[in-house]
């Protein structure tokens, strides 16, 4: 696959898997080996990532990740992030619905192989999401 392609498919990632909550197209483009580097909690594969999933589309049912912008070498891309949802229902498993509109940033590095995501490195402005929804000042 070319860097092209690769950028193609983590593309698809955001527009469909997070923003759309596509379970189809994560199994399409993602390895049942899928590995979230930065969430050692969270159970390991691609079931794993659809859990998180799930919570998310539960916890932001209008979430839109922005790609501001994407950089690509080799099988590993990086996108920088704008993340905007609603928060109507449970977060992280005990965070009760604020009905809080939230606006944060992240960062990616997405690993691939073979068409499919393998896996990724994630880091969030939670803190600033968290003040934003009232969790903590």
């Amino acid at each position: 696959m070319t860097v092209e392609d690769n950028k193609a498919t983590v593309r698809r990632f955001y527009e469909e898997v997070i923003n759309r909550a596509s379970e189809p197209v994560a199994h399409e483009i993602m390895s049942q080996a899928h590995v979230e580097h930065d969430s050692p909690d969270q159970p390991p594969g691609l079931e794993g990532f659809m859990r998180f999933l799930r919570m998310i589309a539960t916890a932001f049912p209008d979430i839109e990740v922005r790609v501001e912008d994407m950089l690509a070498d080799g099988d590993k891309v990086a996108a920088r992030l704008t993340i905007h949802g609603t928060h109507t229902g449970t977060l992280l498993g005990n965070i009760a619905p604020t009905g809080r509109r939230a606006t944060w940033t992240g960062i990616d590095i997405l690993q691939l192989e073979g068409g499919k995501i393998i896996g990724r490195w994630s880091q969030r402005n939670l803190l600033g999401l968290m003040r934003q929804l009232g969790v903590i000042a």
